[in-house]
């Protein structure tokens, strides 16, 4: 199915998401945010988390479920150390608010932590990132969903957990080192996508109701009551278990909203910490440092020598120059989903470009 795709200009694109929820009710101002936060999602290839997410956002704006209007409560608000609630808003406009803020104040104090709960969801992780690495900032982002709970605890068959996803960003002397990872095998995304094209997952990364290792993502329909695996799978899942409680206890704790509230609606609970490496040891050895060891790895003899080691990021940054240039290549199944609100709040669709959709061997030409 991934070569059915077709190509958009980014413009184009940011205008028609941009529309849509301005058409919903979306206040414009955070509109521009929402639309950038989700393609840059797809321009890293997070496809996922992406425009794939613009529909149920425009539904939960049409149900009341994210606010259109306002801004963040302060909970606190010291030099360093922030916590917001959210208040229902777009948790990708909160999230881009609260990473310019802990930028601004790490300039002056080193470090920020903003942490929000009560907000929306904050799509992709990543796509905030290179706004901290190319300020020569170390970014810092975890995101957990209260509301959720598909993601079974190490040696268990039923969900307490949601992937609970880490992300990091920091400047080197080449590609900035940008990671986003969840806690779990794969994605509550990737699970409903491949369930609504019919298709098995890659691996066996899902636990039925019985304990049983399966592939098959209708499991995880409310009647069947299976659950994703945390990292590390059915053996090492500890691993990824321990990260996801960490995450919960950043995100939920120190934001002081969580599942203990008994949260039942799409929640993004939020945890965000900037370092400026400029107060610390040096932004001239922080970058010494941080390109030493990505030279080293890079250098690694490769398994296969067709499959070269790389870095975390490094093809989503190729991507998203080839797609900013060339067109975004969205997943088949996005524009489709979009169609009836187009209609119904009378925005033009988007024109697809003639450009091919860029795979990992375009990206190997760079």
């Amino acid at each position: 199915m991934t070569s059915e795709r077709s190509s958009y200009s980014y413009d184009s694109l940011l205008t028609f998401a941009t529309s849509l929820l301005v058409g919903a009710g979306m206040e414009p101002s955070k509109a521009d945010v929402i639309s950038d936060v989700l393609i840059e999602g797809d321009l890293l290839g997070h496809d996922t988390h992406g425009l794939q997410l613009l529909a149920p956002y425009l539904a939960d704006i049409e149900s009341g479920a994210m606010a259109t209007h306002g801004e963040p409560e302060i909970i606190s608000d010291l030099p360093a150390a922030i916590a917001w609630n959210g208040k229902r808003l777009p948790g990708t406009w909160l999230t881009t608010k609260a990473l310019e803020l802990a930028c601004e104040r790490a300039k002056t104090y080193g470090t920020c932590t903003v942490t929000i709960g009560g907000g929306h969801h904050i799509a992709c992780l990543a796509a905030y990132l290179l706004k901290a690495t190319q300020n020569n900032m170390v970014a810092i982002i975890m995101s957990s969903a209260p509301e959720n709970k598909s993601v079974a605890p190490f040696g268990g068959r039923t969900g307490a957990l949601t992937p609970n996803p880490i992300a990091a960003g920091w400047p080197t002397n080449d590609l900035p080192i940008l990671i986003d990872v969840s806690t779990s095998i794969t994605t509550n995304g990737m699970v409903g996508r491949s369930a609504g094209n019919q298709e098995d997952l890659p691996g066996s990364w899902l636990i039925d109701h019985e304990g049983n290792l399966t592939n098959d993502p209708t499991v995880m329909s409310a009647n069947q009551s299976g659950a994703l695996l945390p990292i590390g799978g059915i053996e090492y899942g500890h691993k990824g278990f321990s990260l996801g409680l960490l995450v919960e206890a950043l995100t939920q704790g120190l934001s002081g909203h969580g599942r203990a509230d008994g949260v039942d609606t799409w929640t993004g609970e939020v945890f965000l910490q900037v370092f400026n490496p400029k107060l610390f040891g040096g932004l001239h050895q922080f970058k010494k440092q941080s390109s030493w060891i990505a030279k080293a790895c890079l250098n690694s003899d490769p398994i296969d020598p067709n499959s070269p080691v790389r870095l975390p990021g490094q093809q989503g940054i190729k991507r998203r120059l080839h797609q900013l240039k060339f067109g975004v290549a969205l997943h088949h199944s996005i524009i489709p989903a979009l169609v009836p609100w187009s209609k119904d709040l009378n925005v033009e669709l988007p024109t697809a470009t003639d450009s091919p959709w860029i795979n990992n061997a375009l990206i190997n030409i760079f």
